[in-house]
């Protein structure tokens, strides 16, 4: 039996430079990087150059990366962490957060956290029907307590890419008048096929996650811009400026910053022939199955995402086929996987929960092949047929 991994928006497997960069400091330079003696100002070398490669990418200052367990934990240190300053600093000012309504649970569920808690008030802004956030209604929505916009760079889900950079210029726009106003965006899903540049993004704080780009599980960052302050949100610890407390996973940063080092010589090849094989992927179902939409706009949108609602049928069903017939693929965040809910994502679409219910995430990788997505589609078309034939409402 095959078996073709087409959910690579969940997680990459880590590359063979990463691994190789990544083994000395499991066991050889396995020192504890808050240690004074050898052992640890080896591990917190290795650390500061990671540090200072990610930085070189990012075109920000080394000091500026804040190394974190992933992107949750880096959204919410970004969110949380500037709420609670606020909060701790003027004890009478309830502050505004614009963000979306289909932004990663990291992000949408700190923010109706602390609303809940009652520190904030939030709007939660709808994507257009192709899923990207129109800039004039960010714009509309500021307040005069307005101080943080969070906007993710590209949708988790469908793969949407946002106006981060004209969101960016707004901003600074807004700043240069006198208006203090910090902007976040979650570019866990956009950093190995966009610019990653923070300064022409215009952004204050930026995360990451490495497994998301052939780097290890359990190590992110970051980006906070200078003069940004933060509340920590790790207590226990002085790492990383007082703001994330905790024994540093060396390995993970080096294999992190390995991985970035990666992204800064892969050719844009790869990602023409990435979208090349996504175009190839979405017109084949969209002509060869009926009762098929693609969700997310056709151009805005990552080469590597397909997300397809499949009419009368289960999504759940299908991934199950799929998994017997040695594809993977999801039914949206991995994050969300274990949930009976439809995704919040499409529902923000407009669709109806039982479209929502019926969609499929495709996300394809460097080493997907065109025979990968040959007998994915061959094979999708008889599960699609035989489920609709066993489906009421076909």
């Amino acid at each position: 039996m095959k078996n073709i991994y087409l959910d690579y928006a969940a997680t990459s497997p880590v590359k063979k430079e990463v691994l190789k960069a990544m083994m000395p400091y499991f066991s050889q330079e396995f020192g504890n990087a808050s240690s004074i003696h050898k052992f640890g100002r080896d591990a917190k070398k290795a650390i500061e150059e990671s540090r200072r490669s990610i930085a070189k990418f990012l075109n920000c200052k080394p000091e500026e990366i804040i190394f974190t367990s992933g992107g949750t934990e880096s959204d919410n240190l970004a969110i949380r962490g500037l709420i609670e300053e606020i909060y701790y600093t003027y004890k009478n000012f309830k502050p505004h957060i614009i963000t979306s309504a289909f932004e990663h649970h990291a992000v949408i569920d700190v923010c109706r956290d602390l609303e809940k808690k009652g520190l904030v008030e939030v709007t939660y802004l709808k994507p257009s029907i192709k899923g990207v956030i129109n800039v004039k209604s960010v714009s509309d929505a500021i307040r005069k307590n307005t101080v943080l916009i969070s906007m993710m760079y590209v949708n988790n889900e469908i793969g949407t890419v946002q106006p981060i950079k004209e969101i960016g210029k707004l901003v600074q726009k807004l700043k240069a008048k006198g208006k203090k106003l910090y902007f976040h965006t979650d570019a866990v899903q956009a950093i190995e096929y966009f610019d990653g540049d923070v300064k022409k993004l215009g952004v204050d704080m930026m995360s990451l996650s490495a497994h998301k780009f052939g780097g290890p599980k359990g190590i992110g960052a970051l980006f906070v811009k200078k003069g940004v302050k933060l509340h920590h949100q790790n207590i226990g610890g002085a790492q990383e400026h007082n703001l994330r407390g905790g024994t540093y996973n060396t390995s993970g940063i080096v294999g992190m910053a390995k991985a970035i080092e990666l992204l800064s010589y892969q050719p844009s090849a790869i990602s023409h022939q990435l979208a090349k094989l996504r175009d190839y992927f979405i017109d084949r179902i969209l002509k060869e199955i009926p009762d098929t939409r693609l969700n997310g706009d056709a151009k805005l949108r990552s080469p590597n995402n397909i997300n397809i609602s499949f009419k009368y049928i289960e999504g759940e069903a299908i991934l199950l086929h799929l998994d017997m017939a040695g594809i993977a693929a999801s039914s949206g965040s991995a994050c969300t996987s274990g949930s009976l809910e439809p995704s919040h994502v499409l529902l923000s679409l407009g669709l109806k929960h039982e479209d929502a219910h019926g969609s499929i995430r495709f996300t394809i990788g460097e080493v997907t092949t065109k025979k990968d997505i040959d007998y994915t589609i061959k094979t999708l078309k008889k599960i699609v047929k035989r489920l609709r034939e066993m489906s009421p409402f076909s």
